[in-house]
């Protein structure tokens, strides 16, 4: 790993790519490997960003939340392709007899869109909703990615195989206070003041993008998906304390680039850290496997996915069609909007994660990211 170089792209990150504040963290089995972490709190630059900053990293949260599900199935024996309502009963109304927790992980239930709109802070209506919804196409039939409703169908699904735990409670059970990990899917009052906000984007969507002009398509798959349930859109509602304190587990996680980092290596050296079983190696090697992949259906172009993962997409040949993740064939993670991104590399037994607070358009990290990616595994 070049470690260097992407020291370099981290400190041009800052000096020509608009970067106010960022944390960049590799680790493997023997601990930290690299540590960057530099910038500012605020915009006005009097808060320094320290090493222990956590910050919101969206959709990155997607990757713990699923290790929460994974883990639940595995402890109660319950097959991925066990039908959901088999623990949910109430899941089955309009046609979700069938779905399995595996379609699920896969964003195939068709669940990505609520047709009702309940306020993202009412978890007992938006459950009702998730309930009473038809899917979007049959499900299994196709894949699209579930942006905001992920979370709240994992939760549930959580809360239905342990009795009543809900998934932000079981990941601190589970992995984080285990893992010693300052990564929150609910952050618990005494963090808030070491909370860095999150920024806006600054820049626009390149034009002529089928995803971009979908979203801003009132009606379409996309603009629904990314709209519901309703509430909480914005960069500043999730900068408020009743935003933070919430347990949202497709998009609230909240933490540090070492805690990631380390969650993600001990998901590529198998799921065992340091003697304890967190996961399952044939469920982790799992996770290294590309399970579907094609057009999606939300995100209007070719996506792949694990077990609630994502996965570079590759083409017939084998090769990757992105590098979101690195060079590895076998490597998984979850980018989050804006541009967080963590990812498990099991080929190399590392685990990289990188947090900001100014955010980029887009839903897929660009520059800054990758740049510190590329720069990682340069010769």
């Amino acid at each position: 790993m070049n470690f260097e170089a992407a020291l370099l792209a981290s400190q041009e990150n800052f000096s020509s790519k608009g970067e106010i504040g960022a944390a960049a963290a590799v680790w493997d089995e023997n601990g930290e490997k690299m540590c960057l972490s530099g910038g500012f709190q605020d915009k006005e630059r009097s808060k320094p960003w320290e090493q222990d900053t956590p910050a919101l990293v969206w959709s990155a949260t997607k990757g713990p939340a699923s290790a929460c599900l994974l883990h639940a199935l595995d402890c109660e024996g319950i097959p991925l392709d066990s039908p959901v309502a088999a623990v949910w009963p109430a899941f089955a109304a309009n046609g979700k007899e069938t779905v399995t927790f595996r379609m699920l992980l896969h964003h195939q239930s068709g669940l990505c869109a609520l047709d009702s709109q309940p306020p993202v802070e009412d978890r007992d209506a938006v459950r009702q909703a998730l309930e009473q919804q038809r899917p979007a196409w049959v499900p299994g039939s196709a894949h699209g990615y579930h942006p905001r409703t992920f979370g709240f169908l994992l939760d549930e699904a959580v809360q239905h195989i342990t009795g009543s735990e809900r998934l932000g409670a079981y990941w601190r059970r589970v992995f984080g206070d285990p893992l010693q990990l300052d990564f929150w899917i609910g952050a618990p009052e005494e963090i808030l003041p070491r909370i860095a906000p999150v920024f806006p984007p600054q820049g626009t969507m390149p034009k002529g993008d089928p995803f971009l002009a979908a979203f801003m398509t009132p009606g379409s798959l996309t603009s629904r998906s990314f709209a519901s349930p309703k509430g909480l859109h914005s960069a500043a509602s999730m900068n408020t304390r009743e935003a933070r304190l919430a347990s949202y587990p497709g998009f609230g996680g909240i933490g540090t680039a070492t805690a990631l980092a380390k969650f993600y290596a001990m998901l590529a050296v198998g799921g065992t850290w340091q003697g304890t079983v967190f996961l399952k190696r044939e469920t982790v090697g799992a996770l290294c496997k590309t399970q579907i992949q094609g057009p999606d259906s939300v995100l209007l172009m070719e996506t792949a996915f694990s077990h609630g993962f994502m996965k570079d997409p590759v083409a017939p040949d084998g090769t990757k069609l992105r590098q979101t993740f690195g060079p590895s064939p076998g490597a998984f993670g979850h980018p989050g909007a804006g541009g967080s991104l963590a990812f498990a590399d099991p080929e190399r037994g590392i685990g990289f994660a990188y947090i900001m607070n100014q955010m980029e358009p887009g839903v897929l990290p660009n520059l800054r990211a990758t740049s510190i990616v590329n720069a990682l595994y340069s010769h």
